[in-house]
């Protein structure tokens, strides 16, 4: 897995193919940082919409579900300190909070969370949270419903599953309420907020000057692109600002040089000790992304996809998807190399699938080292 083969070159074919994916409507933006301090990137289209800027270099974005990476991570260093337990239950750190409907805390541990084995419904697709995004989002971009509320949201459906016994196969099933239950907990067993557990844990460590959480303020800070969308009605829909992505699950904001940066980190051992770092990787099946061009998927950790090599090995990365916006980080096995790919859309919501394709391409020959 040298990756040292792959040119700057190579990177923006493989960037072009990505943006043609995503149906050639879409500003993409793509980093890899190997060994040395050794660094390709490529741009492609503009900062937004009547724009004549090109897309920056290293642009801020709503990383989305990738924020769930950062939150694992920090639940694991609580569980390095002896804090809390993966084993401990929901209820044991929250009573009463997951109940009514079928759902039953006493039933669901901390590493369900994590993993996506709790079966707890996924607040994000409770019809009238879709309904607000999907038809009346400029009325409720400034909506930061609290995260007790959310939750509260999911508890009025039942659950998808019931996790069994210890020691059973578990079923997996992905739920960003999961991630909010998670922060919940680690805000009691770390004494602050999630926000201050992510900054003091991972962000100032790192020094990571341009990740941030900006909590319910709706605007980017440094350089970024606009995020357009067509509405219900066929008009454009800038979505740029807003603070419904304010939670654990999906409220970081980065740039694809960070999230190299953090990845790497996590990969190579610098921010959990070696008995959580292994905890992390064990994985479960998942069945939510395509095939990778290795053939077979892998597995979901605790807030980490585990992802084979067409070269050997693996990679670790998470995904996240926001409205118009799309970020893939990832990272080999080592921490030598890291590579994190960011599109975001300017007209109709882009063809997921179609784009992961692209996108797991060109992690893989980045990471491989493949020319084309």
């Amino acid at each position: 897995m040298a990756g040292g083969g792959y040119s700057a070159g190579d990177l923006r074919r493989d960037l072009a193919a990505v943006r043609a994916a995503g149906g050639g409507g879409v500003n993409v933006v793509a980093r890899v940082d190997g060994p040395g301090g050794t660094v390709l990137r490529a741009r492609q289209g503009t900062a937004g919409v009547g724009s004549t800027a090109p897309v920056p270099w290293d642009p801020e974005f709503r990383v989305a579900s990738t924020s769930k990476t950062f939150t694992a991570v920090v639940v694991l260093q609580l569980v390095a300190e002896g804090r809390l337990s993966l084993d401990d239950t929901v209820e044991r750190w929250l009573p009463g909070v997951v109940h009514g409907n079928g759902n039953d805390g006493s039933r669901i541990t901390v590493r369900d969370l994590l993993q996506h084995t709790s079966g707890i419904y996924d607040y994000i697709t409770d019809p009238g949270i879709q309904d607000k995004l999907l038809n009346h989002f400029d009325e409720y971009r400034y909506d930061a419903t609290p995260p007790s509320r959310l939750v509260a949201i999911a508890m009025r459906h039942a659950p998808l599953f019931t996790p069994p016994p210890k020691g059973s196969p578990r079923r997996w099933a992905y739920s960003n309420t999961n991630y909010l239950l998670a922060a919940m907990i680690a805000e009691k067993a770390g004494g602050v907020g999630w926000r201050e557990l992510v900054e003091n844990r991972i962000i100032a460590p790192l020094g990571l000057r341009r990740t941030y959480i900006p909590g319910e303020n709706p605007y980017l800070i440094g350089p970024h692109e606009r995020v357009t969308i067509d509405g219900p009605g066929g008009e454009p829909v800038d979505l740029t600002e807003e603070s419904f992505q304010h939670t654990a699950d999906s409220g970081v904001v980065s740039t694809p040089s960070d999230l190299d940066t953090f990845f790497r980190a996590l990969a190579s051992g610098r921010l959990l000790p070696a008995a959580q770092w292994a905890l992390m990787r064990q994985t479960v099946a998942y069945d939510d992304l395509p095939v990778p061009p290795a053939g077979k998927r892998g597995g979901y950790g605790l807030g980490l996809r585990i992802v084979p090599l067409t070269c050997g090995g693996v990679y670790y990365m998470h995904e996240g998807d926001g409205f118009g916006v799309y970020g893939r980080p990832a990272v080999d096995a080592a921490g030598g190399r890291a590579v994190t790919v960011s599109v975001t859309s300017t007209t109709a919501l882009v063809d997921e699938a179609r784009l992961d394709k692209a996108v797991q391409t060109l992690t893989d020959h980045a990471l491989c080292g493949v020319r084309r």
